[in-house]
């Protein structure tokens, strides 16, 4: 064993590491991350699944990052380039009708079901922008730990100074429709707006992302709008492709991290925080390695790391607990396809590069779908009618596959994180690859004999390889107790932790999932405010 000493350790070598790690460095601090995989990003990440063919692992698309993180990193700088797709998103019906999104398409698109949700859609989308706005407005600052301020719930939430200044200036309406956001079902705040279920799926989807929910679940109009706030080249809520994938976003910030000094060790797993009283002191490797640091941050879901690597005995009860039963989980099954060749859709036939296979490709057709898919995972472990998002980014990005030939990255839910039966997902990961695989194939007849290798992460597999703790992949739920100044808990909210000197700078912190950098920077914030 040897003993070693930094200013300031990192455990988790994922993008919001990297963006934290930068800051600190970039402010004149020695840094060190310990990175447990041989390559950093975390779960955006971009790896050969089958010879010749790359793709994004596990995170798939751009929005959510954020323009100050990007260019405080100079991301665009060390290689970093976005594009836009040229439809948002494709949703074939099995009636044989469709609704192709995008930039001056989508009102048309919405009318082919409804010409009284057409009518409706531009003051749709005026509100939801209006409460995106507001979100945007937060997603750097870091919430209140105003313990008084919060009793009551949204009520008392709504009079904290720097959300009800903003918030009164949109008008009794926009309040309502705030809480509206907060609180209600997507199902039930949808219906409001619209009367067509497909148009309802349409926007109804983002609220079941990477939530194990039904969008009947109160609390999943939030989830909607987390995906509402992003950007893709200035252009407001749009979605793009990382030309190299997902790991050319953590690519350029490792390099921007190396650039600003910061030290990256890599297969140098930690095995535990060591704590001196109720002081971080530094952290036990894998390799037997102590190393010692006046600050220590952490990049892990808040359930991984006060389960496994903060010793117990040195937790106070209640946060203990809390954390014990911190809600994670988001019914994902996710798996990358190499393809001979693309889809062709029995709704818009034709294997030529069109608007639609740049798209999001969604299969689920209506909210009583999304809703079955989530009650029969539920009981039976996986959705029989699964919901699928296929996007092809090689459509968009010729360097992930050879010529001629396409890579897919599917998004799969709706299954358990943890099988009701007890089974281990182990054993049933290739019957359900193959049901994702029909459920496109009943669409585009012929993707089932396009596919030359596939790799299928179920659950389990997310979590033992990215450490997404019940495969879900915002670190912890997006539901109204686990945000904003309650999120990982009330009062610790700031990023800091009742451990003198740990602290969290991962998806489990403000402003919760998605690849954004905006935890990561507001930690750095904070922990540069307690070095003074």
């Amino acid at each position: 064993m040897s003993n070693d000493s930094t200013e300031i350790i990192i455990i988790g070598g994922g993008h919001n590491g990297l963006v934290c790690a930068f800051y600190l460095a970039r402010a004149g601090h020695k840094v060190r991350i310990f990175e447990r995989r041989a390559l950093v990003g975390g779960a955006a990440v971009t790896e050969e699944f089958h010879p010749g063919f790359r793709n994004s692992v596990a995170s798939y698309t751009v929005s959510l990052l954020n323009p100050r993180v990007i260019a405080d990193m100079a991301l665009k700088d060390h290689g970093l380039r976005v594009v836009e797709r040229r439809a948002s998103n494709f949703f074939p019906h099995p009636d044989g009708r469709y609704l192709l999104t995008g930039e001056g398409r989508t009102k048309g698109e919405i009318a082919k079901f409804s010409t009284h949700d057409a009518q409706r859609y531009d003051a749709y989308s005026n509100e939801i922008e209006m409460i995106a706005n507001i979100l945007r407005g937060l997603v750097l600052e870091t919430p209140p730990n105003r313990v008084d301020s919060l009793i009551g719930g949204i009520p008392k939430l709504l009079k904290l100074g720097n959300i009800s200044n903003r918030i009164r200036k949109l008008g009794r309406d926009g309040e309502l429709a705030f809480i509206k956001l907060f609180t209600q079902s997507a199902a039930h705040y949808l219906e409001q707006w619209f009367e067509s279920d497909a148009v309802r799926a349409l926007f109804g989807f983002d609220a079941v992302v990477g939530t194990f929910a039904s969008p009947m679940t109160p609390g999943t109009a939030y989830v909607l709008l987390h995906h509402c706030f992003g950007e893709v080249n200035g252009k407001k809520g749009a979605w793009g492709h990382a030309i190299g994938g997902m790991g050319a976003i953590t690519e350029a910030m490792h390099k921007a991290c190396v650039k600003a000094g910061v030290t990256i060790e890599t297969q140098a797993p930690v095995k535990k925080l060591l704590v001196d009283g109720t002081n971080a002191v530094g952290v036990e490797l894998e390799d037997g390695r102590e190393v010692f640091a006046s600050k220590i941050i952490s990049n892990l879901n808040p359930k991984l790391l006060f389960g496994k690597f903060v010793p117990k005995e040195t937790q106070p009860e209640a946060f203990r607990n809390h954390m014990a039963h911190w809600s994670c989980g988001s019914g994902t099954f996710r798996m990358n396809v190499a393809l001979s060749r693309l889809p062709s859709f029995l709704t818009l036939p034709g294997r030529a590069i069109a608007d639609h296979h740049t798209a999001g490709i969604v299969i689920a057709p209506t909210l009583t779908y999304m809703d079955r898919a989530f009650i029969d995972a539920k009981q039976q472990g996986w959705s029989r009618k699964p919901i699928v998002e296929m996007l092809i980014p090689s459509t968009l990005d010729d360097s992930l596959a050879p010529r001629g030939s396409h890579v897919a990255s599917l998004f799969c839910q709706h299954v358990a994180p943890e099988l009701p039966d007890g089974s281990s997902w182990d054993a049933h990961r290739d019957l359900v690859a193959d049901l994702m695989i029909d459920t496109v194939d009943a669409y585009a007849p012929g993707f089932r004999s396009s596919v030359i290798a596939r790799q299928a992460l179920t659950p389990l597999d997310l979590e033992r390889t990215f450490g997404l703790v019940g495969g879900d992949i915002f670190h912890g739920a997006l539901s109204l107790d686990q945000l904003y100044s309650l999120r990982p808990m009330l009062g610790f909210a700031d990023y800091r932790t009742p451990i003198t000197g740990l602290y969290q700078c991962g998806s489990g912190t403000h402003p919760g999932g998605g690849v954004t950098g905006a935890p990561g920077c507001n930690a750095a914030h904070e922990i540069l405010k307690d070095i003074g």
